[in-house]
């Protein structure tokens, strides 16, 4: 009863989101390899300037507290 109703609009919507799809310009394998290199190794570089970070926090919290 409410049923067709519901569907038109989901159609609606997934014939839409292919259409989007077919406009993405996906990068090459080359590309995408240089990009994921840069994201992992500024990722741990942050981590480890934060961890640096951390650690000098805490034993000057660690001198003050004694």
């Amino acid at each position: 009863m409410g049923n067709s109703a519901n569907e038109t609009p989901k159609v609606k919507f997934f014939d839409g989101v292919k259409a989007e799809f077919k406009k993405i310009s996906w990068p090459d394998k080359q590309s995408l390899l240089k990009q994921s290199i840069a994201v992992v190794s500024i990722s741990v570089v942050l981590g480890l300037i934060i961890t640096l970070f951390d650690t000098v926090i805490k034993y000057g919290i660690n001198i003050l507290t004694m």
